[in-house]
Formats: C-alpha cells, structure tokens, sequence
C-alpha cells in the first residue's frame, strides 16, 4: 500500500477502447445527435443534464427504451415545485413489463446459496412463473393500489413476488428474514398489506432456521391480511396450517408452462414501491416511490453509470430489506443474468463470493465498503487465488470507503477494472454520486454526481462550497424520490425529512467533500445521527423499544460512530441506582437486540453513562453525541437542559477514538 501514500493517486483509467464500447459514450452520441449538441466528457454531460433537465431525462427514456402503452405529453410540469414536481404526464406503462421485456432463453437468474448448488432460470420461464404467480393474486382478489409485502430471503421466488405484484398494480414492499418480527410489523403495519408472501426456513452459516413461527407471528399481527402464500424453501411440503389464510406455492412447478401476463397500464407516478426509513423519531417512515420514476433512474445508472450490457453478469451482496435488492432487480430491464445469494458471503470463509465469480463468470460484483475492509483485514488475495477475468468491475456502496480500501481493491482483486463507488440512499432509491467507464478512479473518490443530480456541498452557512467538508445537498428534483410518505396527508413528515434546513432544497444527511481538480466527491460518513452500519440504514428508536424492556436500564442513547472504514453502533446506557453495566447484562442486550430487531442492531461497545442529554422540549440529542465521538464541533448546547452531560463524552471520546 505504501507507494500511494501521502498523494492523489490515480488508480485506473480506461482504455480508448473501452471507452469507446461504453453505453455512456454511446448516450452521448445520442444526444449530440438528437440534441446538436458538442459534447465531449462526462463534465459536460453532467452539466448539460442539469441545465437541460427535461432534456435529459427524455432522452433516457428514448435511450432506455421505456416501454409505455401511451407517450408522455410533458416531460416535467415544474422544477420549482420541490417537492412536488410531476413527471412524464400523461404516460401510461407497468413496472413489471419494463424489466420482463425479454422472452427468450437467455439466463435470467442463477441462485447460490450455502450449498453452493446453482439453481438458473431463463427468461421464458421467469415469464410463465410471473404469470402464474400474477393469475394467483387477481384470484384472491389483489389489484392496483393494494398493499403486497414479502418477508423471504434473497430467492428467485421474491423477485416473481415483487414481478407479479407490480405487474398487477400493485405496490410492493419488503423485509429479509434477518429483521426479527417485530421489526417487521413495525413496518408492515403500517401500509395495511392484503396479501403476504413468506418462506418456510433458511440457511444461514451452516445451519437451517425455521422462519415459520416468526411468519405466523407477521402474519396474525397484520390485521388487513388475507392471505399468506408460503414458498417452499428448505423443506418440499412445510407445514403451514398454524399460519391463518395460508397456501404453499411452488413458482417453479410453473416455469415451463406457457401464459401471458395482462400487465395493468398505469401513470408513470403510480407507487410501485414503498421503502422504509430508518425509525430515527418513531417507527421507520414509509417512502411511496412510483413505477417510472424508479425504473427510469435505474436505467440510467444501470446503463451509463454502471455499463451494464445484456451479456454482463451481475451479483451483489444483498438483502430484500436494502435498497440495493431493488437496484439489482431493474437489471431485468437490460436483459442481464442476476445472481442471487443467499446465506453468510463469508462462510465457511473469505474466498465462498470469489470462488463463485470464478464459477459464475461474474461480470459486475457488487458489495459494501465493511465487506472490503473486512478482506482487507484478513489479508486477502482474491486476484492471484481465482480466475477473476471475468470481472471487470466492482461496485461499492454502504458507508464511506477509504483511500486505503480503493488501493486494496486494485492491488489485491485486480489491476484493470472499473471500481465503480456509489452513494444514495433508500429514500431515492438511487444514487447522488456514481462512477462512470469512462473516468479515471482516484483513491478515496467516487467519480462525481450522478446525471441528472445538481449536488453540492453546503458550508454551515448554506453556501456551495469545493475543496472542504459540507452537507450533501441535490438543488433540484428527480424522478425517483418520492412520490409521498404513507400516513402524511399534508407532506409534512416528507418535508421535514429533507427539507426542513434549506427550502426548496434536498438535505441528505452526509458530509461530502467535491474536489475541485478531478471533479470526485469524497464521503465522511453521516452528518445526522442516523445508523448505518455496513450501510444499513437504523433508526435510534428500533433500539430503544428492545432497551426500554430493562428493568435495570433507566436510560438509554445510541450513536453511529465512524470506524475503520464503516460505521460502529455505541450503545450509551444509564442504569438505575443499585445496578451495574456487568458482563451479564451486556450479553442480555445483545442476545435481545439480535432476536427482536436484527445482527445488525447489535452495539460494537456499549458503555455504562452517568446521564443523557435532553432538549428543553425533553428530546434526545443524538446530534450532539455523534458529533463527539465522530470529532465534530457540537453547536447546539444552548439547547439541552443538561450541557454538563456531554462532559462525560468528550472525556470519553478522547479515549475511545484513538
């Protein structure tokens, strides 16, 4: 590592050839024609697709090749309104069709999980499992606007789920099996879904776990259900009878049995997904994003940013509860192969995600920046122990990944390949910054902002700022952020979310750095106190409802703290006079924590506190905890009604952080 130290290192650069086969270079091709335009570099393209929003945006739906059953009459009604900005008026089309526009025996998915067994799928046959799947939901009774949700691991199955309810009209959404049940019904609850599908068990380092309990317990919580489809996962026919209104189906029992889909034309702002915040201040927010909008993005990013072509294979690591389940999936709409993988991607061992590269062919491999480290750490040497020539790029996304990572990446994966850095969030289902086939890669910066994104970096003053920290800012509206909150009829939950610090002006929550000389940004973690450990997103209150259960604790507070290239979660407990922090207790906050919310709630420290800070208004000020363990100025002191507790963490901060 130590000839990039200490210097801007330019890690890679394309070749003239490659760029040349990029879908980018072809795009701007596209729109020099169309548009007469002199475009030359990715600098100018970005420029142009914020000055010329509307034209941007419909010359990727023309490069994309949206298929619509009625054409768009206006592209934008107003970029003013932000929030509110309609698109594509008049536009009528379905999610599904879109991403099952190819028939034909072309490889569509190959599943992998634990066992290492490879289950495929072509296009025809994902075809006749969606339709049949699709016949099943308008039987019982499922149409356009009804809630369906999905609490199954990352299967085939929960893509023909996802395909056949929105080919319907439905609105999708869903949860991993790793989320325990309640975290579950703290969303599902929510948007009142009719029908659930879920899976008998899955397999997880080496061991089987039967789900079913859990199931039964979502499913007899959601009072609007009225019906649960069972896939048959680790057992042919599970026993499912204590699961009310419940049915097994086998989508592959279908696959060769030829049938249409009737897919419902709707407007292009119909939802199609709703995605979950974090539950910062309550139970995790409902994000209602619409059809269009998130099919016109991802091809986009899939299609310029990613450059992925129908002959690429694409796999990331994943779950249905991460925004990057649904990314991967519009890959359907290029005509690519997904692989799928479910279980533990470091069991038995580091080399289970390289050794099935090598197998699958891999094109585009797709992880977290703590799943980079976490190779880092072990000393890892995927390049010279597989055949990686398939591969010719990784993206990365998750938390904020050091110069270091990118330099291990082309030192010990592969020389030439693009490492394509993103960052986003679930609340777009996309990215504000993105890499491109036809940039250099600079150690420690993504590439630049994403097209059609006007991002910046505000000072404390609100001003764009280059060459030092500031809030992550997007000046303009784009297709894919949300359509709505679920449960806020005035949009006031959806305007405090983003909108509260900058009018008319999206606030993201992360502190960015845009370098003035490559044009890149470079990421310092969140600016709020959102979790995002390994890039999943968790709200403060998802553990305190499982903390708030101990006699002992009297108070609780928790902080992401940004750590080796990831996030840790530090868990602050205030006890009850007579108690102690012991070993014991620790190991019951855990074991709770694991079993009611998810591995992934589970605190990397968890430190006995003397007191919490409060607001005035007796709010939790996670704010000022995260900014001093994460080394920033806390400005709002004048606020809490105990200023003298943060003593306690900033004497502590300089012990812990070193």
């Amino acid at each position: 590592m130590g000839k990039w130290a200490n210097m801007k290192n330019k890690l890679w650069e394309p070749s003239k050839e490659r760029i040349a086969k990029s879908n980018i270079n072809q795009f701007i091709d596209f729109v020099n024609q169309e548009d007469h335009l002199e475009i030359n570099s990715y600098e100018q393209l970005h420029n142009w697709s914020i000055d010329c929003t509307s034209d941007f945006w419909e010359a990727m739906w023309k490069f994309g090749n949206v298929k619509a059953s009625c054409k768009y009459e206006v592209v934008v009604d107003d970029l003013g309104k932000f929030p509110g900005a309609e698109w594509f008026i008049g536009a009528r089309l379905n999610f599904a069709e879109n991403l099952l526009s190819h028939r034909d025996s072309t490889t569509a998915f190959i599943f992998r999980g634990e066992s290492q067994k490879s289950v495929s799928m072509t296009y025809a046959e994902l075809h006749n499992s969606v339709a049949h799947l699709a016949k099943l939901l308008r039987e019982i009774g499922v149409s356009a606007g009804d809630r369906v949700v999905s609490y199954v691991p990352n299967l085939i199955e929960t893509a023909i789920a996802m395909l056949a309810t929105t080919s319907v009209g439905a609105t999708w959404s869903s949860c991993g099996t790793e989320l325990g049940a309640k975290a579950v019904l703290d969303r599902f609850n929510q948007i009142e879904p009719k029908v659930l599908f879920t899976v008998d068990g899955y397999k997880y380092k080496g061991k089987t776990f039967n789900i079913l309990p859990k199931a039964e317990q979502v499913a007899k919580g959601l009072s609007t259900l009225e019906k649960t489809i069972v896939f048959p996962f680790v057992q042919e026919a599970p026993e499912i009878a204590s699961i009310p209104n419940s049915l097994l189906h086998d989508v592959f029992a279908f696959r060769k049995t030829q049938m249409l889909i009737p897919f419902e034309q709707l407007p292009f702002s119909h939802p199609a997904y709703i995605m979950f915040s974090s539950g910062t201040t309550g139970k995790p927010k409902c994000m209602v994003q619409g059809a269009g909008g998130v099919l016109i993005n991802h091809l986009k990013e899939l299609l310029l940013h990613t450059d992925l072509k129908c002959n690429d294979r694409i796999f990331y690591i994943t779950t249905p509860s991460w925004m990057m389940w649904n990314w991967l999936l519009s890959s359907l709409a290029v005509g690519a192969t997904l692989v799928l993988y479910d279980g533990n991607p470091s069991y038995p061992d580091w080399k289970t995600m390289w050794r099935m590269v090598e197998d699958e062919k891999i094109s585009i491999f797709g992880c977290s920046a703590s799943y980079i480290i976490y190779l880092k750490s072990l000393d890892a040497k995927p390049g010279t122990t597989f055949d990686l020539s398939s591969l010719r790029e990784i993206s990365q996304t998750g938390s904020a990944l050091s110069a270091e990572g990118f330099e291990f990446v082309y030192c010990e994966v592969k020389e030439d390949l693009h490492f394509n850095s993103i960052s986003g969030g679930t609340d777009i289902n996309g990215c504000f910054a993105a890499g491109t086939p036809i940039q250099p890669v600079y150690a420690g910066e993504l590439q630049g902002p994403a097209l059609g994104m006007k991002v910046k970096a505000y000072n404390e003053m609100g001003k764009p700022v280059v060459d030092q920290q500031g809030e992550l800012v997007c000046e303009a509206p784009a297709p894919s952020m949300p359509l709505f909150f679920w449960n806020d009829p005035t949009g006031k939950k959806y305007e405090n979310a983003y909108f509260n610090t900058y009018p008319n002006v999206w606030r993201h929550g992360d502190w960015i750095l845009i370098h003035s000389d490559t044009g890149g940004i470079s990421f310092y973690g969140r600016s709020d106190f959102t979790l995002k450990p390994s890039g999943v997103r968790i709200g403060p209150s998802e553990i305190y409802n499982v903390i708030e259960k101990f006699e002992e604790i009297a108070d609780s507070m928790v902080v992401g703290q940004n750590w080796m290239d990831d996030q840790r979660i530090i868990l602050f407990v205030k006890l009850h006079l007579g108690h102690h922090l012991t070993d014991a207790l620790k190991d019951r906050i855990k074991k709770s924590l694991r079993a009611e919310a998810s591995p992934r709630h589970v605190p990397a420290l968890t430190i006995e506190a003397p007191d919490i800070p409060y607001t005035f208004n007796m709010k939790k000020v996670e704010s000022a905890v995260s900014n001093i363990m994460n080394g920033r100025p806390v400005t709002n002191k004048d606020a809490l009604i105990n200023p003298e507790s943060l003593d306690f963490y900033e004497e502590l901060s300089n012990r812990i952080s070193k």
